[in-house]
């Protein structure tokens, strides 16, 4: 997915994650001036601050609660430049070293920046001060050892909190104030407190001066590091994780499915209230406890999927997020009778849109609380009950044969200021959230953009995972927007999971997979304040970035495309056009084809920036020399370093995106097969792949492109083929789809784009044995770049090659994509004399089309049916 098709507040509704932005704080009319924070105070020697200085002026840093700090002109060093890239031409001014011992306790009021000149010294610039540097210098080395949040000893919880900043810090525990204790050192107040606090609901009370309102406020707010919480995150709970009646039965010697390396990895992407909320067969629809129940549909298909090679459930957010109300009682409902309204009508999302800001869906790409799972998906949000019932979803899971991966949101935060629903910004104000240069919050994500790069929120993030590894046995990491975070950052985790051990903590950090969203943008773009997480740079450290190159190929266009119609290589492009103008004349639809083509070689690689073979123009060339808009196509070191896939839970999913593109015309049943065909050329790539729940079952959302906020009636999986595959259930919502109603209309009530059960079936059923032969044919399993490299070639490539037709050699294996409507003969001189035969999986198994492939040993000519991906092993 493009971050971009995502992201904005005004514009949440056509690039959006989710419904709104956080409502802007209203400030005092006199304080739009003062509020700017121009200068930034970047270590306790150290301010940068865009003035002339000269020996006519003084500057200095005033602040309300520590007197005056003198100012003179000096010159940032090499270190801090390389710290604060962003900063480095910028005019930087010395702390008096008379001044300095005055820092802490100027951090703890309000701190301005003042210039002053001419004879009566008038202020000639005043501005705000950015602290995260100071406070980092300050505190950071002291701070990274402390144990924030409840933390129990024989016992007895004590209660810490990271706010230097504060003048004072109390402990609202159930209804009574506690004082808390101040270390000096690291700026963490703490309490300790007896055995009965155990389970009680807290607030911190932080008095703290708030720059987004001018003032010193005293906020009563919930612990960033809470564990447990009330209903709806009112308070949190002085919970130890590790009471043992928060222990379903059999979690301490719970047997995971064997760990497979992340190069292996084949990935479904799950929304949990999408998996089972309309499944008559779950006893728990919309709930964790779903995962629980063996015989219901869904966990049927997942077991499925998990014996033919599926080795990981991905979960959208699960952490305690803000947009739902946990109480089922305070959730609304769609007050229409939405299956009686007709395939293309616009009131099903109308209806649903009426009802979306309470009903019980959402993404929850809105983070609150990072290391407390959501109280919606529990059956009681109050207490306990979430916590064990997180538990239970993963053991069920294991049972089933899948290890479970956490999608992650660490990049942004729904809110800050004085937002209700700001927790980070309200115990430590203009630190953990992300300051452009005037010292309003960065919002390129969406929200509130935290600044990860900074040691604290750093912090914050590994022990989030930590937690979430130990306590949870969580086995991988999907990090939301990576390119937001610093590459040190996710090295940090890495090496954090890396130190746990089945012995000393109850599982093998080492097999925890990581992988991540790697875009480029924002006012992090081009590593312009640290070394981005990004595809580029992650390459070679074992943790894998979503790559787009080959998606786009596949599917056609790309996700900003005015026209929907734009196709690629499994939408027909030039060997099944449709009528849109946007895919230019024919000889412009043949080239683009074709380089599509060398697009998906490139992933089949595994994206590897150093692979080598010959071009659709009869050039040798490496991956990274092969155009993607620009950027190399290929990027990657090795095998695992990139993630395929050709849907996700962002944009239209594979149904959709193909009904767009196709011709009208198209059959369901073809259809089904240019679906299997688009799925395999990721299921089939070298390093990890992921799939959208549902997609081998042709899941529609309708059309719908961004379903973050779209209820139940478009999102929930349909696992039986009777209740059809989504399609068709009304205009999708015309916040993010109004500019294709023109296209959707038309294709809603089309009867060749509904497919029936022997389409969805059939579909799922082939899918799976292409996966069988990816999990039990090791060729697909190359562990370095080098071993790609001498196992898989591309025999027909080159300028004569077939447009809509791939030819992929990987050891003793010969696998024919042919996207093309017709049956294709691809004669391969160098295999003459050389005994091939259908994969036997395909030769016994689901899809009677491809047993009709043919092989001629004489002349090497392999025959694979039209919208067919044919398997041949060598005999």
């Amino acid at each position: 997915m493009k971050v971009t098709l995502r992201r904005t507040a005004a514009a949440l509704a056509t690039l959006g994650l989710y419904a709104a932005a956080a409502p802007a704080v209203q400030q005092p009319a006199h304080a739009a001036a003062a509020a700017t924070a121009g200068a930034q105070w970047i270590d306790r020697d150290t301010v940068v601050w865009q003035v002339e200085a000269d020996r006519t002026t003084e500057e200095e840093l005033r602040s309300s609660s520590g007197g005056a700090l003198r100012l003179s002109p000096t010159t940032l060093t090499d270190a801090q430049k390389a710290a604060y890239p962003h900063l480095a031409g910028r005019p930087a001014f010395a702390v008096d070293p008379r001044d300095r011992e005055k820092a802490a306790t100027a951090l703890r009021g309000e701190v301005e920046a003042v210039q002053r000149g001419g004879d009566d010294h008038h202020v000639l610039h005043r501005t705000g001060v950015q602290i995260p540097g100071v406070l980092d210098d300050l505190y950071a080395r002291a701070a990274r050892r402390a144990e924030l949040g409840p933390v129990f000893h024989h016992g007895r919880p004590t209660l810490s909190v990271w706010a230097p900043t504060a003048r004072t810090v109390s402990l609202d525990l159930d209804g009574r104030t506690v004082p808390m204790r101040r270390d000096a050192d690291s700026g963490v107040w703490s309490v300790s407190g007896p055995p009965d606090w155990r389970d009680k609901p807290y607030r911190y009370r932080v008095r703290v001066w708030a720059p987004s309102v001018q003032k010193m406020v005293t906020n009563e707010v919930t612990d960033p590091y809470a564990t447990a919480l009330t209903a709806d995150s009112a308070r949190s709970l002085v919970t130890d994780l590790a009471d043992p009646k928060l222990a379903p039965k059999g979690w301490s010697a719970l047997k995971k499915p064997r760990a497979v390396p992340l190069r292996d990895a084949r990935i479904q992407e799950l929304h949990i209230r999408d998996f089972s909320i309309e499944d008559r067969t779950s006893a728990h629809p919309g709930q964790y406890l779903a995962f629980t129940d063996r015989g219901s549909d869904g966990m049927r298909h997942l077991g499925q999927l998990a014996r033919s090679g599926t080795s990981y459930v991905h979960l959208l957010p699960a952490f305690d997020f803000s947009t739902v109300p946990e109480r089922k009682s305070g959730q609304a409902e769609p007050g229409c009778d939405l299956a009686a309204l007709p395939a293309d009508s616009g009131q099903q999302q109308k209806c649903v849109g009426e009802a979306a800001a309470k009903d019980g869906y959402n993404w929850g790409y809105d983070p609150l609380h990072y290391t407390v799972p959501e109280g919606g998906y529990a059956s009681h949000p109050d207490g306990p009950a979430r916590t064990r019932e997180f538990r239970q979803m993963v053991q069920g899971l294991n049972r089933t044969g899948l290890r479970t991966v956490m999608d992650v949101v660490y990049n942004h935060t729904v809110a800050a200021g004085q937002d209700d629903r700001s927790v980070l910004d309200r115990i430590v104000p203009g630190y953990y959230q992300r300051l452009l240069d005037d010292g309003t919050v960065a919002t390129s994500t969406c929200c509130a953009n935290t600044a990860t790069e900074h040691a604290m929120m750093g912090k914050l993030v590994v022990d989030s995972i930590v937690t979430w590894a130990k306590q949870y046995k969580v086995d991988g990491f999907r990090f939301d927007l990576m390119g937001h975070h610093p590459k040190a950052n996710i090295l940090a985790v890495r090496k954090a999971l890396d130190a746990l051990t089945p012995a000393k903590d109850g599982v093998d950090g080492k097999s925890i997979i990581l992988y991540g969203e790697g875009w480029n943008f924002g006012e992090v773009a081009g590593d312009a304040r640290f070394v981005q997480a990004t595809q580029r740079n992650m390459a070679g450290t074992g943790i894998a970035t979503f790559s787009d190159r080959a998606r786009d190929a596949v599917r056609g266009g790309g996700p900003f495309d005015e026209d929907p119609r734009v196709q690629g290589f499994a939408s027909g492009l030039f060997t099944d056009p449709n009528t849109s103008p946007a895919n230019g004349s024919s000889a412009e639809q043949r080239a683009r084809l074709l380089h599509d083509q060398d697009l998906i070689k490139v992933g089949l690689s595994g994206n590897l920036a150093d692979y080598t073979f010959t071009d659709t123009r009869g050039r040798r060339v490496k991956g990274s020399e092969v155009d993607y808009n620009g950027s190399p196509a290929g990027y990657a070191a090795a095998p695992g370093d990139a993630l395929a896939y050709t849907d996700a839970h962002d944009n239209e999913t594979l149904y959709d995106a193909l009904a767009f593109k196709l011709p009208e015309r198209t059959s369901a049943a073809d259809r089904a097969r240019m679906q299997v065909l688009a799925m395999t050329t990721a299921a089939l790539s070298q390093g990890p792949a992921l799939s959208q729940a549902g997609t081998d079952l042709l899941r529609s959302k309708s059309l719908d492109r961004n379903s973050f906020d779209s209820g139940d009636w478009f999102n929930a999986i349909h696992w039986r083929c009777q209740d059809g595959n989504g399609f068709g259930r009304g205009l999708p919502p015309a916040a993010d789809n109004q500019s294709k109603w023109t296209y959707a209309k038309p294709l809603l009530t089309n009867p060749a784009a509904r497919p029936g059960c022997a389409e969805i079936t059939g579909a799922s059923a082939a899918y799976r044995d292409l996966l069988r032969i990816r999990t039990t044919e090791k060729a697909f399993s190359q562990a370095t770049a080098d071993g790609v490299q001498s196992a898989l070639s591309f025999p027909l490539s080159g300028a004569e090659e077939t447009p809509g037709v791939i030819t992929m050699r990987l050891g003793r294996l010969v696998v024919v994509f042919n996207a093309t409507p017709d049956r294709r003969s691809q004669h391969v001189p160098a295999l003459a004399g050389t005994r091939y035969a259908l994969h036997s999986i395909q030769a016994r198994g689901a899809d009677a089309t491809v047993r009709t492939s043919s092989y001629d040993r004489s002349t090497g000519t392999f025959a694979v049916p039209g919208r067919t991906v044919a398997v041949y092993v060598e005999r």
